[in-house]
């Protein structure tokens, strides 16, 4: 009986997660059902919102339970098939987790062209990410054309999207990432106007001032703490700010104590709005139509950091992404397209 090899949580993390916090095992494949697939999985995404999912903490979904496989986006291939619509060689994206082989119903599942554009990209720009940046600045940050747009955790897999398409939209773009290296990928690869280290950035307020002078129209948020303490007090009268992610605050063990500015957001009337990509799930093929159209006509640019080494290297993969050890969208190849 051909065997799948699964990542479960082994422990819930205390701090920042260890390898020892999960555990591969193996078990047996089961016989597919009506209107079922088998996926051979290619790419595993790791992401940001994974840490809260493991906290054991309810929020907007389930945690993973002790020895549950964990949750995560993938791309593969459908190797068996008792689907209609879904045959044998199909190329299929969808919430598969970290596993080497996943059977799933069809209706959850996102067919995959890969004559537009690589099957990883499913996973990144023409996936969540693209999806999440887009809606992120023209539904929760009501982008407009000349608006200056402010992004922290520029240089990751949605920062450094939705970076290119508020340059599309005419605004001017300033990022703030953690290396000088990602910094000068910012400003001379995907075109941004100007982008600081926050790590070699003695005050975050001043370098903010020197590089928007006029101001701060919409802050795309994915990093929360001090670097957001530090842009409220400089959003424009009616900013906005989208809050993506605070992926500074995931590892803590004891919540961080910061500035209280809710005062501020009377004085220049700012909206700040979480959001979930999810909860535009209705006009996704419109976006995605949009996306690939950008990355067709070579107005989009990507980067992906893939980790080798199968199933096993997702949680060091995962560990190194929440520290900021990647640039773009962080991937594990599982097995060979």
């Amino acid at each position: 009986m051909r065997q799948n090899q699964q990542v479960v949580l082994a422990s819930r993390p205390e701090g920042l997660p260890k390898e020892s916090d999960f555990r591969v095992v193996s078990v047996p494949l089961r016989d597919l059902a009506a209107d079922e697939v088998m996926v051979r999985v290619i790419y595993l995404s790791v992401d940001p919102y994974m840490r809260g999912r493991i906290s054991g903490i309810k929020s907007y979904a389930e945690p993973v339970g002790i020895g549950e496989v964990m949750v995560g986006g993938a791309v593969g291939v459908v190797i068996e098939s008792r689907s209609g619509s879904v045959p044998v060689g199909s190329y299929v994206t969808g919430f598969f987790g970290w596993q080497e082989y996943a059977i799933t119903g069809t209706k959850s599942l996102r067919l995959v062209d890969p004559k537009i554009a690589p099957i990883s990209t499913a996973l990144g720009v023409l996936g969540m990410t693209g999806l999440t940046a887009y809606f992120g600045l023209y539904r929760v940050g009501e982008m407009r054309d000349g608006d200056s747009v402010l992004i922290s955790g520029a240089a990751g897999a949605v920062g450094s999207i939705a970076g290119q398409i508020a340059k599309l939209g005419n605004c001017r773009v300033v990022g703030i990432a953690g290396t000088d290296a990602k910094v000068d990928y910012l400003t001379r690869e995907l075109g941004f106007d100007a982008a600081f280290n926050y790590k070699t950035t003695s005050h975050y307020a001043a370098s903010i001032t020197e590089l928007c002078p006029q101001g701060v129209d919409v802050y795309f948020d994915n990093v929360g703490g001090a670097i957001t303490d530090a842009v409220i007090p400089l959003m424009n009268v009616h900013g906005r700010v989208a809050v993506c992610g605070q992926i500074s605050q995931y590892n803590l063990e004891q919540p961080e104590m910061g500035p209280r500015w809710m005062s501020q957001l009377i004085v220049k009337r700012t909206k700040v709005q979480g959001f979930l990509v999810g909860d535009y799930a209705a006009d996704f093929s419109k976006a995605l139509a949009q996306l690939g159209q950008w990355l067709g006509e070579g107005k989009l640019r990507y980067i992906e950091q893939i980790e080798e080494g199968g199933i096993g290297a997702a949680p060091k993969a995962f560990i190194d992404m929440l520290q900021g050890g990647n640039s773009g969208k962080q991937l594990v190849r599982i097995s060979q397209d």
